[in-house]
């Protein structure tokens, strides 16, 4: 960090990025777009489904509704539908290079080779993706920033900060690095969850019924940030929790301190009275002496 950024008396006490394995949500598409590319190889190849890929068309047909039913449910459980659209963007992808360059007779074995590729594109866009994250923990504020493309940053001072939100994943436990959420009085690092429930009901007879559904919504408050606006996958995890947790507890200010603060103004504003008085009787003597009229 550049010392001209920095404020009056402020030191940088840490900086910090995410663990290489703090993506592994992402990094899985791609593990996934391996897994299922080999898979088509070994379906349309040596498998005793063989017969049924004979057609090309088959191996992009199954190859594309499996990789967009995925695309869905990730898409589902992580609340970001850009997977799903980037896997879409890899079908459509698929399609027209084997139109435009012929590839019919050899779909079965430029389909896993096309899913290898892209994956391989996929874990260096995530490692950049991940090495774009920096974080600032100084003794005054925790400054954020991240992405590639766009650049965001944003700055938290520690008296701002009214609850801590901490996680470990498995692989966190196992390899010591974790989230951090700092939530501010303003709510930022807060996210809603939604639930819905239906049931359907059926009445009547043999000959007629009727069927309900009755559905209803839920929203619950849950920390959640963006990666660059939490301290995503820090390591080592516990230290800095503590870290950040002395931090705010430095800068919080206590009932005690309050009143002290409150006596050390009332002090201020006597001291100022009399300094203006002792000026307005200053004035008047001096007022005084040339009015006297001279001897």
């Amino acid at each position: 960090m550049d010392q001209n950024d920095l404020l009056e008396n402020e030191r940088v006490e840490k900086i910090l990025s995410p663990h290489p394995l703090s993506f592994m949500k992402l990094q899985f598409l791609c593990i996934f777009l391996i897994i299922w590319g080999l898979l088509v190889l070994w379906l349309t190849s040596v498998s005793e489904y063989e017969t049924i890929f004979a057609e090309w068309y088959m191996v992009l047909v199954v190859w594309g509704l499996v990789l967009l039913l995925v695309g869905v449910i990730a898409s589902l459980l992580t609340i970001r539908w850009s997977i799903f659209f980037l896997y879409l963007g890899l079908v459509a992808g698929a399609v027209a290079f084997v139109f435009w360059f012929g590839l019919q007779d050899s779909a079965g074995v430029f389909i896993p080779i096309y899913s290898v590729a892209f994956s391989i594109l996929g874990f260096l866009l995530v490692e950049l993706y991940r090495r774009s994250h920096k974080y600032i923990i100084s003794n005054l504020r925790i400054i954020f920033k991240g992405g590639v493309v766009t650049k965001r940053e944003r700055t938290l001072r520690y008296d701002k900060i009214t609850d801590i939100n901490a996680k470990q994943g498995i692989l966190g436990q196992i390899f010591g690095f974790g989230t951090i959420i700092p939530i501010s009085q303003s709510g930022f690092g807060l996210g809603s969850d939604q639930s819905f429930a239906a049931g359907g009901v059926e009445l009547g007879t043999k000959k007629a019924g009727f069927l309900g559904i009755f559905g209803g919504g839920k929203e619950v408050q849950t920390p959640r940030a963006r990666s660059y606006y939490e301290l995503h996958g820090v390591h080592p995890y516990k230290e800095i929790k503590h870290l950040v947790e002395n931090m705010v507890q430095d800068n919080v200010i206590t009932p005690y301190q309050q009143e002290q603060v409150a006596v050390q103004k009332e002090q201020v504003d006597v001291q100022k009275q009399m300094r203006d008085l002792l000026k307005k009787q200053i004035g008047s003597k001096e007022d005084q002496k040339e009015e006297k009229p001279e001897s």
